[in-house]
């Protein structure tokens, strides 16, 4: 097979549209931020369980920083679906979300240590986990929204698949000096294309 049918070859969108889709009606079914994270947190453990499904496109790694992939945003900005890819030893900054989020490793293993906000605002340390491939966890203000995530793989690259409450990329937030010092930013997304889910004349 030659390079150029290589890079021809279509991808099946299946599992991805499958979960956008999933992920849709519950919305469309309840706002109660409880039950979008419980039942939210078993569709995406269903799709992070197979690793066939996304474009290797939108899991590079970058030299310099971790990457933020849009891989759908809701018509309506219910929710968008990203791919995180951080490089060996990369690290987020502390940071917050300022909506509900889902995080499901794909593949790797990622270190997450959270954060309380004292009423004087500064930061105190809450411990930390690692999250392997298959494990998904949840973020809010309601329940705990500040963190920091470090590749937990030090030869090679880390990817997970966020589901979050907005448009993440549009959203103003915060990273964080342990002192609790904000700094507003809004994130953008490393890719200027997306994966188109649902043509499916060229599915198998």
């Amino acid at each position: 097979m030659t390079a150029a049918a290589t890079l021809e070859r279509p991808i099946d969108t299946t599992r991805l549209r499958g979960f956008v889709t999933a992920f849709a009606d519950l919305l469309a079914a309840t706002r109660d931020e409880q039950a979008i994270l419980d039942s939210g947190s078993a569709l995406l453990a269903r799709l992070i369980a197979t690793d066939d499904w996304l474009p290797q496109e939108f899991a590079q790694p970058n030299p310099d920083r971790y990457q933020q992939y849009l891989l759908h945003c809701d018509s309506r900005e219910r929710f968008s679906v990203v791919s995180f890819v951080w490089g060996a030893g990369q690290s987020t900054p502390i940071h917050d979300h300022s909506v509900w989020g889902l995080v499901g490793v794909l593949r790797g293993v990622e270190k997450v240590e959270r954060f309380d906000r004292l009423p004087s605002g500064e930061l105190v340390a809450q411990g930390e986990e690692l999250l392997r491939a298959g494990e998904v966890d949840a973020v809010s203000p309601r329940i705990g929204d500040i963190h920091r995530v470090t590749n937990g793989l030090a030869d090679r690259p880390s990817v997970s698949i966020h589901v979050y409450g907005a448009n993440i990329g549009a959203v103003e937030r915060a990273t964080y000096a342990l002192d609790g010092t904000p700094k507003t930013f809004i994130s953008g997304y490393a890719n200027r294309v997306i994966p188109n889910l649902w043509d499916r004349s060229r599915n198998a």
